[in-house]
Parts: structure tokens; C-alpha cells; sequence
């Protein structure tokens, strides 16, 4: 992999900016943030950064580096925006969770799980990144999964209740993926007191080996190392 890979996390509150998994700026993005908002925060933020080519984790499904459909916690011109070309570099833009779990992961089937503003998650194994959006699934009282796993049900559940609930549902998810671990990543996985066996914290730092993963390439082909489908 050639050239300096500058990664970014773009979250439902902050977005990160990454130039190594110990080094990073960080600025405000919130539900109202456009992509004209983020362009000009980026380029301020790294006005006196060198870098050759972006790798972009999106809060969205994402297909082919192009964003599909319209974020759940962002406003919705974020559908079809070219991070290419407003940003003047090389990109690959891949699902915040996806790049998260390409870089947890280490052994087996990963199942990773991004206890954030909603669910994050995706699943690892040999090659393979398939980027999920568990948050949708039904779940209790005909409300999606995230609604009871993610930040407002944190808040609106009590930290107590709520731990009982993640440790619940990540039970399931791991028995229905059938993965060898899952790993639980997230800003909230601090509230977590314990975890249940095969299930791992992850560290926000991974979304840097994620994004410099997604330029790796077979030595022997040439051709990207990673499938993401």
C-alpha cells in the first residue's frame, strides 16, 4: 500500500479525522450538518495536513464508494454525494461499521456491533466485509432493534436496564451470524460493566487500520485484498 492514507469517521455527532490510529482533530457534525458543512470543516481541518488518498467511513449504506440511501441521523443530500470530487483526492468510502470491523478484525467471522447514536454493524471472515444494517430488525413493541440498543434508549431505559438489553440481543445476534466473536464497538460501549463470553470492546482507534486495509492489494494480482460487498 503506497502513499499516506488519511482516514475519516464520520459519525451522527463528531466527525474524526485520522492520520494515524493515535493522532486525530475532530469536529462537530450533528443531524443538520450538510455536505457542503462538512467539506468546509474538512478542509480546515486539515489545511496543514499531507496526505495522498481518503479512506471515508460513511453512517450509511454504501455500494461501489457511492452512498445509496440517505443516512438515518443526517440530513438526506448525503445520498449520492461524490466525496471524489468535492474533495479534490483519491477515496473509497465504505459504511462507518464496515471500515470499523475490517479493522477488529483478526480470526474466525467477526460480527461487529457499534453500540453509537444507532447500530452499527458488519460482518468479517476470510476476505470478506458485508457491511449489515441490524439496526432496522423488528424488534420488541414493533420498534427496529436500535431503537432499544442505541442512544436514546440509553438515556430513556436507565444504564442498568439498558446493559441487560445489549446483553440480551448480542447473545442472539452472535448465535444467528454464527460468529466465532463479536466485537462491540462504539461511543457507548463504556457503559458496558461486563460482556458475555466471545464478545470483545472494540477500540474507535480500529477505524484507522480499517480505512489503510481498504487500499491494501494482493501482491500477487494487484487487485484490492478486501471484498466488500
Amino acid at each position: 500500500m503506497k502513499g499516506r492514507v488519511l482516514v475519516v469517521d464520520i459519525g451522527g455527532s463528531h466527525v474524526k479525522i485520522m492520520r494515524s490510529a493515535s493522532h486525530s482533530v475532530q469536529f462537530d457534525s450533528g443531524p443538520k450538518m450538510r455536505p457542503r458543512d462538512f467539506v468546509a470543516s474538512f478542509s480546515e481541518a486539515t489545511r496543514e495536513l499531507t496526505f495522498d488518498k481518503i479512506s471515508i467511513g460513511f453512517p450509511a449504506p454504501v455500494r461501489d464508494n457511492k452512498i445509496i440511501a440517505a443516512p438515518t441521523h443526517l440530513v438526506k443530500e448525503w445520498r449520492g454525494f461524490s466525496f471524489h470530487r468535492a474533495l479534490k483526492k483519491p477515496v473509497r468510502v465504505i459504511n462507518d461499521a464496515a471500515m470499523q470491523a475490517l479493522g477488529s478484525h483478526s480470526r474466525g467471522r467477526t460480527l461487529f456491533l457499534g453500540l453509537g447514536t444507532g447500530l452499527g454493524s458488519a460482518l468479517v471472515w476470510s476476505n470478506n466485509v458485508l457491511p449489515l444494517e441490524l439496526g432496522h430488525l423488528p424488534y420488541r413493541e414493533h420498534r427496529r432493534i436500535e431503537e432499544w440498543l442505541g442512544k436514546s434508549a440509553l438515556e430513556q431505559l436507565g444504564k442498568r436496564v439498558w446493559r441487560e438489553e445489549v446483553r440480551y440481543a448480542i447473545v442472539q445476534l452472535k448465535r444467528a451470524f454464527i460468529a466465532d466473536v463479536i466485537v462491540l464497538g462504539g461511543g457507548n460501549v463504556k457503559n458496558m460493566a461486563r460482556l458475555p463470553a466471545g464478545v470483545h470492546p472494540g477500540d474507535n482507534r480500529n477505524a484507522y487500520l480499517g480505512g489503510c486495509r481498504l487500499w491494501e492489494t494482493d501482491p500477487k494480482t494487484g487487485k484490492p485484498r478486501w471484498n466488500i460487498m
